[in-house]
């Protein structure tokens, strides 16, 4: 418990990331962070049910599903939210492991010709 504790107090939470935007960059750490909304459902009558996040783990708030008694449940992720959702989903901050490239930039001007075109060429390394 601690050590959660002191492992969220030197962790970016990205509070500067709007929740509507799908994907976005973080002013504070410069991680690629992804809004994900999930929501669970029952396994056997496909009913929403109210969840809770624990530990990056998303579980149902009750261990029995209300309409029809069973315990197997399913995570459905969705790409955009309803609002009719809002009261049964989960929001989390997804940050996506970026590879890291430079890119140079180069003008390059023709001499030959009298009008001096110029081109943006650009290459990775």
């Amino acid at each position: 418990m601690i050590f959660s504790f002191l492992k969220q107090k030197h962790e970016c939470n990205h509070i500067n990331i709007p929740v509507d935007a799908d994907e976005a960059y973080c002013p504070d750490c410069g991680a690629f962070v992804k809004n994900k909304w999930y929501l669970v459902r029952c396994s056997c009558c496909n009913i929403k049910r109210k969840a809770h996040s624990e530990y990056d783990d998303i579980k149902p708030d009750t261990k029995y599903c209300p309409n029809c008694g069973a315990s197997d449940f399913y995570i459905q992720e969705l790409d955009n939210i309803n609002f009719i959702d809002l009261n049964y989903a989960i929001f989390k901050k997804v940050i996506i492991p970026q590879q890291y490239y430079a890119t140079s930039q180069v003008w390059i001007e023709k001499e030959d010709s009298s009008d001096k075109e110029r081109k943006l060429i650009g290459f990775s390394r």
